[in-house]
């Protein structure tokens, strides 16, 4: 996968260790979200054959998209972070230069970066409520719900020390 930095930008020692690495972890879980995303187009356009085609009921079609896609957009908002690729109003940085610009991107990414780290707390708190409580959807399928959530703590956390990695990456 394409970086919008290279490794000549990154530092060296510990600090450029973990941003390597949180780099492709990020990666690695763009792959994962988009073969998650691809299995939830696929299992959509098997619940319309049966639906429409067979003209059977279906149970368990709508529940799995509905998590494997919701899984890819939480497992790949890390590489959307390190790439650059999120929306984002940049009329009042993109004013400013220097060390303005620099201090107000850090403090967009401490509030980011408190924000996520907050909601991973909440999410493996949620999790870990799901499995113990031996959770389910509720749902015909029924599942247990705490395969469902598990993305959602993952995502978050990895979102969580990306923003870490970006702040030491500290570039514009």
């Amino acid at each position: 996968m394409e970086h919008s930095r290279t490794d000549a930008t990154t530092p060296g020692g510990l600090v450029g260790g973990y941003i390597r690495l949180m780099d492709r972890l990020s990666g690695a879980t763009a792959y994962l979200a988009a073969a998650l995303f691809i299995a939830g187009v696929v299992v959509v356009c098997q619940m319309v054959f049966v639906r429409y085609i067979l003209e059977q009921s279906t149970s368990w079609q709508t529940e799995f998209t509905v998590f494997s896609v919701t899984a890819a957009m939480l497992l790949g908002s890390p590489y959307v972070l390190m790439t650059g690729g999120h929306v984002a109003v940049t009329v009042l940085p993109d004013m400013l230069s220097g060390w303005p610009r620099r201090l107000m991107r850090l403090a967009a990414s401490l509030v980011g970066l408190g924000f996520c780290a907050a909601l991973a707390y909440a999410s493996w708190i949620y999790v870990a409520e799901a499995w113990h409580g031996g959770w389910t959807t509720g749902s015909v399928w029924n599942p247990p719900l705490w395969p469902a959530l598990l993305p959602m703590a993952v995502g978050i956390t990895l979102l969580t020390l990306q923003y870490v990695a970006e702040i030491l990456r500290g570039e514009e």
